[in-house]
């Protein structure tokens, strides 16, 4: 029996470009995890893509899929594991944002590095 990763490469490789494209990694190699949480139209984007993930990944190990409600944080999820084997490695440091008011939000900032 053939697996997913065989038989789907092409769609695969469709979705991936999809998550790429909304998160907006071609324009900017970084961003928030601030920015990620707070931008809906992005999550919705990526929530709407569940059935084609589903469809065309092996998402056992994909709890983001699986129980989408359970988990806060699809967007970095669904890019870290559906993208391992893609052009782009992840770094995440800790990351401080200075608001005009005198608010700091503490956040992580990811780093999108070709490889």
């Amino acid at each position: 029996m053939k697996t997913k990763k065989k038989v789907y490469k092409k769609e695969q490789d469709e979705i991936i470009h999809k998550i790429i494209s909304i998160v907006g990694i071609e324009d900017n190699t970084q961003i928030t995890l601030y920015e990620l949480d707070n931008d809906i139209k992005k999550q919705k984007e990526i929530m709407d893509l569940i059935p084609e993930i589903r469809k065309y990944f092996s998402f056992n190990n994909l709890k983001a899929v699986g129980e989408p409600e359970r988990i806060k944080k699809t967007l970095v999820i669904y890019y870290k594991t559906i993208n391992k084997k893609k052009q782009y490695t992840l770094h995440k440091k800790d990351y401080r944002i200075y608001k005009d008011d005198g608010c700091i939000i503490r956040t992580i900032i990811y780093k999108f590095e070709i490889k």
